[in-house]
Order: C-alpha cells, then sequence, then structure tokens
C-alpha cells in the first residue's frame, strides 16, 4: 500500500506542479447564465424519447456537472445518496463487500432500481447490485434519475427508476489529468486523452486508478459494542482501476456510431477488514451502437453490449480469524436492442415509438468450504482440510417490445405519454448441488421457468402556466430474481443461507402526483407517491425435511433460504428545490418522508421477525439535505452541505435501533489557470462518530471524517 500511495502522491505532485505553466480551455466554476432554465430544457436520454427535463411526467433529476463539481462527496454513489428517495447509507461503495453495493429508491429495496452507464446495465449480472467502481467521478458528464416505475421501458430492475450516467462527450485532441490525495491513504490519479482521427472519426483513450488503506467500519459505540471489534480485524482498504477506450463515428451523412470498450478490476477486504482474505471483481465491457436518420422526423437506432465477470471471494469465520470458505463467480450479461422513432407532430400524435430488445444473464456459483486450519495458522491465508462443496449454475433470458404514444393536446394544455412493454422471462438451472467431500451429491432438479410480464405507464402533464405545472404517472413494473437467490448458497451450519432455484419475479402497482414551479432563479418540485410489491423475496428459516433434500452435507437446522412470500407497500413525499439568491449564492434543499412497511407474510415467513405494519429495516422515515454555495468570483466557489437520516432500525421487528444523526460537509474550488482547477473537500466535517442506517445484523460505523485535496488540468 505505500507503493501505492507515492505512486499517486508522483502524480499529485506533477499534476499541481503542471498548473502553474499549463494553457488552453476556459473552464470556469460559477454556473452559466440561465442555468435553470438551461436546466429545464436538458434533454433526458433514459426516456429513450428526447423528452426534456420540463416535460417529464415522472419525478426527474438531472445532476449537471457543475453540480457534481461543487459536491463534498468523492463517490458517485455518495453524491447520489443525497438525492430524494435514495436510501444509500454513509458508507462509500468502496469499503462494502461486492456483492452489497445496490441502492434502494423509494423504500421498495435493493436491487429494485436500474442504473445505465451510457445506456449499459452497471447492475451486476448476478447478484444485481451496481458496479460503481466502473465509473469515477474524472468521467462523468451528468447523471439522469428517474423515479418510480420504469419497466415500461426497461423491463426487468423498473421499479425504483432508472439512473443513468453520461460520460464526458469526445470533442477534439482534448486531454486531461486529474488526481486527488485524502485521508486514510485515499488516493486517485486519471487521465485521458482524445484524437481526432478524422472529421468523422474520434477515439478516447482513458486510465484512472484508486486505493485507500479505509478505516474500521464496524461500530462500537452505542447501540452497537466494543466487543463488536474481532480478533483480526481492522481499516478495510481497497483499490480499483478502469482502462477504457471510446469511439465515435460518422458512419454517412445520415448515420453517427460509437463503441465503448473497457477493462475493469477491483479488489477490497472482507466485512471487518482481515487483510489475509481478499474480494476481487475483474470485468471487460464492450458496448456499441448507431444512429439512422431516415428522414426529418424519423430515426432508428441500433445498440449492443456484452459485460463479462469474474469475482473471487474468501469468507472468514465468524468466531475465529481464518478462511472458512472460497467462492469462485465467473457470469456474463449480453443484450441488443432496435428502437423506430417517428416524430410525427400531427395533430393528435406527436411521437411514436417502437422496440424490441433480448437480454441473457448467465453465472455459475463454485463454493469451497474448509475446516479450521488449526489456531497456529489463523490470520493467515492458510486452508484447512475442504470439507463441502457448493455448486449450481443458471442462465436468465429476457424478451421484451414496447411501444410509446405521446400526444400534446392543441385544446388544452396537456401532454399525454402512453407506453406499455411486454416481457418474456425464462429461467435454466441444470446445474444445482451440495456434496460433503467423500459423500454422495446431494442435488436438486429444477425444471425451467417462463412468465410473461406486460408493464404498462400512464404520464400526464398539465401546463398550469410558463412556470407551473401538474403531473401525475401511474405504472406497473416487475424484478425478475437475482441469479444470487437462485443460484448462490453461503454460509455453514446454522447460519447457512440456501439459493432458491424456483423463485419467480416480483410485481410492482404504483402511482405519484406531483407539482413543479420553475423561474429564472429555481425551481420547487413536490411528489407524492405509492407502490405496492407483491411476489417479493425474502428469507425464512428452512424445516428438517428441506434441509435434508437441498443442503444437509454444509448445514444444519437453522438454516435458511428464500421465497415469494411477501408483500410491501411504500408511500411517501419528495420535495426538492434550487433557489439562485444572487449572482454569488445558490442554495439547494431535499426532503424524503418514506412510510414502508410489510403488508403480508406467509407461507414459511416468520411473523415476529417480519411484522406488517412496522417500518421495514434499513429505511429511515425521514431523510432531508441541505447545502448553500458561495461564488465570490467566477474562479471559485465555497459549498457548505448538511444531511440529516432520522430515525431507523436494522431489523423489520425493531430490535436494533440506529439513532438519527446528522453530517456536514465542505468544498473548496479554485480555478488557478483558465484550464487548472484545485479543490480541498471535507466530507463528516466535524468528524462526527455515527452509525450509519442499514439492515443486517452488525451495526456500521459512518464515514469518518475525511479530507480531500485534488485537481484537474485540460490541455
Amino acid at each position: 500500500m505505500l507503493l501505492k500511495q507515492k505512486k499517486i502522491s508522483a502524480c499529485i505532485g506533477m499534476l499541481f506542479g503542471s498548473m502553474l505553466i499549463s494553457s488552453g480551455a476556459q473552464a470556469q466554476i460559477a454556473p452559466p447564465p440561465d442555468y435553470d432554465q438551461k436546466l429545464a430544457d436538458m434533454v433526458v436520454t433514459a426516456t429513450k424519447s428526447g423528452t426534456t427535463l420540463k416535460d417529464m411526467t415522472q419525478n426527474t433529476t438531472i445532476l449537471t456537472k457543475e453540480e457534481l463539481e461543487i459536491a463534498p462527496e468523492q463517490t458517485i454513489d455518495q453524491v447520489l445518496k443525497n438525492q430524494t428517495s435514495v436510501f444509500l447509507n454513509d458508507q462509500p461503495y468502496y469499503q462494502k463487500d461486492p456483492t452489497g453495493q445496490s441502492i434502494n429508491v423509494r423504500g421498495l429495496g435493493n436491487a429494485r432500481t436500474l442504473v445505465l452507464i451510457d445506456g449499459v446495465p452497471a447492475n451486476d449480472a448476478m447478484y444485481g447490485t451496481v458496479q460503481w467502481n466502473l465509473v469515477p467521478m474524472s468521467a462523468i458528464q451528468d447523471v439522469e434519475f428517474i423515479r418510480g416505475g420504469v419497466s415500461s421501458l426497461y423491463g426487468n430492475m423498473g421499479m425504483g427508476g432508472v439512473i443513468n450516467i453520461t460520460t464526458k462527450p469526445i470533442s477534439d485532441n482534448k486531454g486531461e489529468v486529474s488526481g486527488s490525495l485524502g485521508s486514510y491513504a485515499t488516493g486517485t490519479a486519471a487521465v485521458s486523452k482524445e484524437f481526432a482521427i478524422s472529421d468523422s472519426f474520434k477515439l478516447r483513450a482513458s486510465a484512472d486508478y484508486f486505493s485507500t488503506e479505509g478505516y474500521q467500519n464496524i461500530a462500537t459505540i452505542s447501540p452497537a459494542s466494543p466487543a463488536a471489534i474481532k480478533r483480526g480485524m481492522g481499516n478495510e482498504s481497497a483499490e480499483s482501476a478502469n482502462y477504457r477506450l471510446q469511439g465515435s463515428l460518422k458512419v454517412s451523412q445520415d448515420t453517427d456510431g460509437f463503441f465503448n470498450f473497457g477493462l475493469h478490476s477491483m479488489s477490497n477486504l472482507p466485512v471487518g477488514g482481515y487483510n489475509f482474505a481478499r474480494k476481487s471483481t475483474n470485468e471487460t465491457t464492450l458496448s456499441g451502437g448507431t444512429t439512422t436518420r431516415l428522414n426529418s422526423s424519423e430515426q432508428v437506432q441500433v445498440n449492443a453490449f456484452y459485460e463479462n465477470t469474474t469475482l473471487q471471494q474468501q469468507n472468514v469465520a465468524s468466531n475465529s480469524p481464518y478462511i472458512n470458505a472460497t467462492f469462485h463467480n465467473p457470469y456474463y450479461q449480453v443484450g441488443g436492442s432496435a428502437q423506430y422513432t417517428n416524430n410525427l407532430q400531427n395533430s393528435v400524435i406527436d411521437q411514436l415509438i417502437f422496440s424490441a430488445d433480448a437480454k441473457q444473464l448467465s453465472a455459475s456459483n463454485f463454493q469451497n468450504n474448509y475446516a479450521s486450519p488449526g489456531s497456529a495458522n489463523f490470520q493467515t491465508s492458510n486452508l484447512g482440510r475442504l470439507t463441502s462443496q457448493v455448486v449450481a449454475e443458471g442462465t436468465q433470458n429476457f424478451l421484451g417490445i414496447l411501444g410509446q404514444l405521446k400526444s400534446n393536446l392543441k385544446s388544452i394544455p396537456l401532454q399525454a405519454t402512453l407506453s406499455a412493454r411486454v416481457d418474456n422471462w425464462t429461467s435454466q438451472i441444470p446445474t444445482n448441488y451440495t456434496q460433503a467431500v467423500g459423500g454422495a451429491q446431494v442435488s436438486t432438479a429444477v425444471p425451467n421457468q417462463s412468465k410473461t410480464k406486460f408493464s404498462p405507464n400512464l404520464g400526464l402533464l398539465y401546463r398550469a402556466s410558463r412556470e407551473l405545472d401538474f403531473r401525475a404517472a401511474a405504472y406497473q413494473a416487475f424484478h425478475a430474481p437475482g441469479l444470487n437467490n437462485s443460484i448462490r448458497s453461503y454460509g455453514s451450519g446454522a447460519s447457512y443461507v440456501s439459493n432458491n432455484p424456483f423463485l419467480t419475479p416480483e410485481n410492482m402497482t404504483g402511482y405519484e402526483i406531483g407539482s413543479d414551479y420553475r423561474w429564472k432563479s429555481g425551481f420547487i418540485q413536490v411528489t407524492g407517491f405509492n407502490a405496492n410489491v407483491t411476489n417479493a423475496i425474502a428469507t425464512y428459516t428452512m424445516t428438517g425435511a428441506q434441509i435434508a433434500s437441498t443442503c444437509a452435507p454444509v448445514c444444519s437446522a437453522g438454516a435458511k433460504s428464500y421465497s415469494n412470500d411477501q408483500s410491501l407497500r411504500s408511500a411517501g413525499l419528495e420535495v426538492q428545490a434550487h433557489y439562485d439568491i444572487s449572482s454569488k449564492w445558490a442554495t439547494d434543499l431535499g426532503y424524503t418522508l418514506t412510510k414502508a412497511v410489510l403488508t403480508s407474510t406467509y407461507g414459511a415467513i416468520s411473523q415476529a421477525l417480519n411484522p406488517t405494519g412496522s417500518q421495514i429495516a434499513g429505511t429511515p422515515r425521514n431523510m432531508g439535505s441541505a447545502s448553500v454555495t458561495y461564488f465570490p468570483i467566477p474562479k471559485a466557489s465555497l459549498t457548505a452541505s448538511v444531511r440529516y437520516i432520522g430515525n431507523s432500525w436494522y431489523d423489520t421487528a425493531h430490535t436494533s435501533p440506529i439513532p438519527a444523526y446528522a453530517v456536514v460537509g465542505a468544498r473548496a474550488n479554485y480555478e488557478v489557470t483558465p484550464n487548472a482547477t484545485i479543490y480541498l473537500s471535507a466530507v463528516n466535517l466535524l468528524n462526527r462518530n455515527y452509525i450509519t442506517f442499514g439492515s443486517g445484523s452488525q451495526y456500521i460505523a459512518g464515514q469518518p471524517q475525511t479530507i480531500t485535496v485534488g485537481g484537474r488540468i485540460t490541455f
């Protein structure tokens, strides 16, 4: 780690030295004139229809590069946590298990919200979590966030909404170098260079690196206990790297194309910071597409993507510091789509869209369980005797077709958007067994499954005046069971959690009603929402007969599995506001009220552990954020922010409370030269020691005070 820190420090030194002699394009800190008006006219590409922000029928936010650059937080997940209805705790993704880097929107639960990078899924193909490491802050242009059901556009995972992270466009021969160094030996270094091969072909090559010694994530303050720190635990170090080649090309006068190729890696320590074990992922990503303009009103888009991932994981026993299990998960996702758009602009229909797409997810789970290697080998990478194996393989296929009509009535200022999508989901799990060393396989025969899902969406927007509108939307959405639930088992003995290959998709119906008031200096958005999820996936304790038929070689009484035996409802209120007080002062406010409860539990689900009517674990009822930014001169900015999280619970039975907390952040930016900027950032400025919200059995410490200095030059 010391060598890595020296490398990053050297990069930072060269970066700041370059700032004194560099020259180039203007990089003003202050937002441009009429920023709020321009924001309202920005196109939300995640709609697939070119809809502008001011014409959205669902609560939508765009985080521009100006907003990203004044945020104290240093990773995109932590920036997003300040948005209304985003349930991400105060623990950066790199401090979490790679199988737990998810996102929860509107209290609907993890892995039920779609995240895209340039329109390509960033949700992990096996776990449904978000691969935040694929896109560093230095590569991001803006972020689009549509809340509410979007299965009518995207099919699977469209319950909570869609987040589309857009990377910076390719220009002519531009270059950029950036870096940062901060608390806990946390550093970043990034470089990119563009090449205009010709007027019709442009390339960008980029690379970035991140490393940190991390901090101790296990909380010890009340209601946690100092005894939570066990032998062998420590800071949770992490590192990641990305190498990308992107291209844009003009195939013909009417056809534009693009491609992206990337190699990505990330590794960190198991929860608790055991430095003798490791968890790592390696990804290869490839995507591309074309847009062909048939005439002034019609166009066809064709896109495809592929991602291959390998996850290697070593788990540590809960009672003694040794590696008790290893996992090898190879998996991939591949997909493609074709869309026809016709901007009719006639008296009845303004726009017509037809689209078809296909996607395949395939994964394997190979788990080896080991006995203790003896106390002499504790806190080492030495493995004990192999005791058992767990093996499963599965594939899911999605085929979808959608149609969408948009109409702007002339008689009254009403916009109506009707979209509907039909998806066919299939699941095949040909291999699923557990086996003790020297024993017979305990296997489960799994028949192929197939389900057809219908996802409509009706959105209405009434323009009461130039500044004021009222909107409403009603929708259906679905979420197919993740391959992690269907094929991955983990743990041992009574702590074993078995996969369930018979799981079926979850269903959601919901609606929202809201209003937007936009004026020259700001906006206010208010939205109320209600969503009901049925067939929800939850864990339950298996019976003796179930244990004998599925996992007897590796599990015992108390072992758990998954079922579709829950229903839940989430209802709430979202308020967002921005106001440019003057040319030098701006402020932002956000508030979320969420009541998320189980409405029914049945089958083998424990009603004592999962009572109906109680706020669901990991879902604070009240969340708020506020920030104020001061621009003393056009070349500088000072931002202060505060985030409030109300009381919550680690469990739905409400036996493990999490006290409310507030965290203060700050950031200062300064333009040294027209093409060079530096910044100083502080997360948890007052160094508050607190427990951040979540769910499970282990209290998690919130991110301690983290000071970062960084900079960027363009050439």
